[in-house]
């Protein structure tokens, strides 16, 4: 019997440059006892060794909300059509609600089921955009249902969407591949070796954690590792701050070498100001038993709960506080260290590729 084919994608560049295209990757491979899938992105370097057994590169050229948006959407839309004619899948996963080629699915569907998937970037740019908002919106429309990762985020969907698609929202809670034991171990001194990893945009605030090191009683010391337009910045009130011997900076790299990089670190820092929609890095530093101190989100205490601490988002005095007091108790420490690692078991990823298997299961026999 064949396998019903479903066709999903994000208009980036084919790389592990975000928490979205690894989590796909990680996803779509368990799914692909049920199904095939074809995967859509935009050229990237070539190097990524990804899980996504059929893919497909873009030829539109990426634009961002304003002007040129809509012709960009168009090209998609077109490129999408033809796809699908090509393919004939059974199902498209739209992923990032606000996204250009999401909205192209959404047009191009035509009677094939959409199950749109939202990942925090899309609802945050809604937030701030009346075009993002109408884009989000014909999204949600036009999809059977909606899924997020977490309550907090399904909040946000149906507040901007008016609560007139409650009825299609849907939590299919995130997950990562999980060791089979934790990595890092609690360590008897009181001056932490800190690590920070990720996208560095406005909203991951990084600029929080290096304000925060110049604030602390003891002389910890913090590595970033990662890439972004904010980079510039970090180095730059790095050094006007006297920090250059106390933080590191290391370009973004495969996530084996973050994880076998997890040992040598105390306690993991999420700095995210405003929205995310679950936190992949945080829940693998979790996995390899990595205490996590972050921002107080509602969809990041729904995710890390007592497996770390919180401070208030954007708040640098009180993340220092925070780290000196994590510092000078090793028993607090060795705690921390025990509940992140359970936590994580709570996040799966095969859990998330079988909720999202009978979902989609279901869209596909909703349209026979």
């Amino acid at each position: 019997m064949t396998r019903p084919l479903i066709m999903t994608g994000i208009d980036l560049p084919m790389e592990p440059s975000c928490g979205s295209t690894i989590w796909c990757s990680d996803v779509y491979e368990r799914l692909a006892d049920e199904f095939r899938v074809l995967f859509l992105g935009l050229p990237g370097s070539g190097t990524w060794k990804h899980n996504f057994p059929e893919t497909a590169l873009l030829a539109a050229d990426k634009q961002p909300y304003g002007p040129g948006f809509e012709a960009y959407a168009t090209q998609l839309t077109d490129e999408v059509g033809d796809l699908i004619r090509a393919h004939r899948p059974d199902l498209l996963h739209a992923q990032h609600l606000g996204f250009g080629l999401a909205l192209a699915f959404a047009r191009a569907a035509g009677p094939i089921p959409v199950v749109s998937v939202a990942h925090g970037t899309d609802v945050i740019a809604a937030r701030e955009s009346e075009q993002a908002l109408e884009v989000f919106t014909e999204v949600v429309a036009a999809s059977s249902k909606v899924v997020v990762p977490n309550p907090a985020l399904g909040f946000e969907v149906d507040r901007l969407t008016d609560h007139v698609y409650t009825d299609r929202l849907t939590t299919v809670p995130w997950g990562v591949p999980l060791p089979p034991a934790p990595t890092a171990v609690p360590r008897p001194w009181a001056c932490l070796n800190l690590l920070h990893a990720g996208r560095l945009d406005a909203n991951k605030s990084t600029i929080t954690v290096i304000q925060a090191l110049a604030l602390t009683r003891t002389r910890h010391h913090l590595t970033v590792i990662g890439s972004g337009s904010e980079l510039p910045l970090l180095k730059e009130r790095t050094h006007s701050l006297g920090l250059d011997e106390r933080v590191t900076f290391m370009p973004f790299m495969p996530r084996e070498d973050l994880w076998s990089m997890f040992p040598g670190f105390d306690a993991f820092v999420f700095t995210t100001r405003q929205l995310e929609a679950f936190g992949l890095v945080a829940v693998e530093a979790q996995a390899h038993g990595l205490p996590v101190l972050y921002g107080d989100l509602p969809g990041l205490v729904d995710t890390l709960l007592d497996g770390g601490l919180v401070y208030k988002p954007g708040d640098a005095p009180a993340l220092a506080r925070l780290i000196d007091r994590v510092g000078a108790d090793l028993p607090l420490r060795q705690s921390l260290h025990s509940a992140a690692a359970a936590n994580a078991r709570r996040h799966n990823i095969a859990n998330t590729a079988a909720q999202l298997t009978r979902l989609s299961r279901t869209a596909i026999k909703g349209l026979r």
